[in-house]
């Protein structure tokens, strides 16, 4: 596989959701030496991240996202990535070997208001595994954007390191409606994602992601 070094620039559009995921669920996908954060009592923060990356990118492909929980290790804050999926071979390549992210491939669909297999909310993305579903997010055109420039660091790891690596993304951001539907036969479908407390849409995005960095070593191996 061919794919560029680190940093990735990314440019296109994105979908995403933010949901409370019970601890006692996602303590399995989450390696040990990661505290995981409770929002609320039994409760961390997770959601689905759904992109398209086009002209302007490294790399072009699209990408699902599934983020369990928010961490804590030694000072350090971010969120922990348990299932990734995009559709560039290349992707899954760098993914893996520079992140150590668990990307594997799958296949992505997106639908407009003008198609007649259109949504109630007008648009609809949804990922596949050849024939397995793994989910959908249907959701409404955007209405209002603002620019707004983020940045935060996210945790991974590979078999020895525990790992961090800086985001830096701007986009035009707007709240919409939203409805996520997992499969049960999805192998995040164990995290029970419900119906997100919030949904955004990011146009004009612009994301750079950085080479990790070595924040701690692994205790016991960790396989996804």
């Amino acid at each position: 596989m061919v794919y560029p070094p680190a940093p990735w620039n990314l440019q296109g559009y994105a979908v995403g959701s933010l949901q409370l995921v019970d601890v006692a669920r996602v303590r399995p996908l989450v390696p040990s030496e990661l505290e995981i954060v409770s929002l609320l009592p039994g409760k961390t923060l997770g959601g689905i991240y759904i992109s398209s990356y086009g002209l302007g990118s490294v790399m072009e492909y699209n990408e699902l996202i599934v983020v369990s929980a928010i961490a804590h290790y030694a000072g350090k804050w971010g969120p922990w990535i348990s299932h990734i999926y995009v559709d560039n071979p290349n992707s899954v390549a760098g993914g893996r070997e520079i992140w150590g992210l668990p990307k594997e491939l799958a296949q992505f669909s997106w639908e407009g208001s003008h198609s007649l297999k259109a949504a109630p909310l007008g648009y609809r993305v949804t990922v596949r595994q050849e024939k397995r579903p793994l989910c959908s997010l249907n959701y409404s055109q955007q209405s209002l954007a603002l620019p707004l420039p983020l940045s935060g660091k996210v945790f991974s790891a590979d078999r020895s390191n525990l790992l961090l690596f800086k985001g830096k993304f701007e986009s035009r951001i707007g709240l919409i409606k939203g409805e996520l539907e997992v499969a049960e036969e999805s192998p995040f479908a164990s995290l029970n994602l419900g119906q997100p407390l919030l949904t955004v849409a990011c146009e004009d995005m612009r994301l750079t992601v950085s080479a990790p960095a070595v924040v701690g070593n692994r205790f016991v191996e960790f396989s996804y």
